[in-house]
C-alpha cells in the first residue's frame, strides 16, 4: 500500500532540492501548472518546462522529455493525468531525481511502483506549492 513521505521527510527534500523539472507546464497563467512553477521560480528554485508544445516558459528552455534535460534534476512535478503518468515517470527515473512528485489529484500506483523500484521518493495527490507554503513558508 502506498504512503506519501512523512511532513519531515517532503520539509527535506524541499529544503535540499534546487531544480525542478516541470512535466505540463503551460505558458498560459490562468493555469495551476504556470501558478505552481512561477511560485516556485519565486522562491528561488530553478524551473525547468517539460512540454513538447513550447520553447520556453518562465524565462527557461523547454524540453520535449525529462530525459533530455542536460542537467541534474532534483525533482519531477508532474501535472499530467493520473492515466499518462506511467510513462512520464519511466523517463524521469532515467535522470535519477530525488523525487518524483504528482500533483493535487493525479494519482497512479503503476507510476508509484516504477518510482519505488529505482529507489526514488513517490508523492501522489499533493500540491507542490501548497507542501512548500505550509512546511517552508516565512523562512
Amino acid at each position: 500500500m502506498f504512503q506519501n513521505p512523512t511532513d519531515e521527510q517532503i520539509k527535506e527534500l524541499l529544503k535540499d532540492a534546487r531544480t525542478i523539472a516541470v512535466v505540463g507546464l503551460s505558458d498560459k497563467p490562468e493555469r495551476d501548472s504556470h501558478m505552481v512553477a512561477k511560485y516556485l521560480q519565486e522562491q528561488g528554485y530553478k524551473i525547468i518546462p517539460v512540454n513538447p508544445k513550447y520553447n520556453s516558459i518562465l524565462g527557461e528552455k523547454a524540453y520535449n522529455k525529462v530525459s533530455e534535460i542536460p542537467e541534474p534534476v532534483d525533482i519531477v512535478n508532474v501535472f499530467r493525468r493520473s492515466i499518462d503518468t506511467p510513462p512520464v515517470v519511466e523517463d524521469a527515473v532515467t535522470k535519477n531525481p530525488r523525487a518524483i512528485w504528482l500533483q493535487l489529484g493525479i494519482k497512479n500506483d503503476d507510476a508509484a511502483r516504477i518510482a519505488q523500484n529505482n529507489s526514488i521518493t513517490m508523492i501522489m495527490d499533493r500540491c507542490i506549492k501548497i507542501e512548500h507554503a505550509r512546511l517552508l513558508g516565512n523562512q
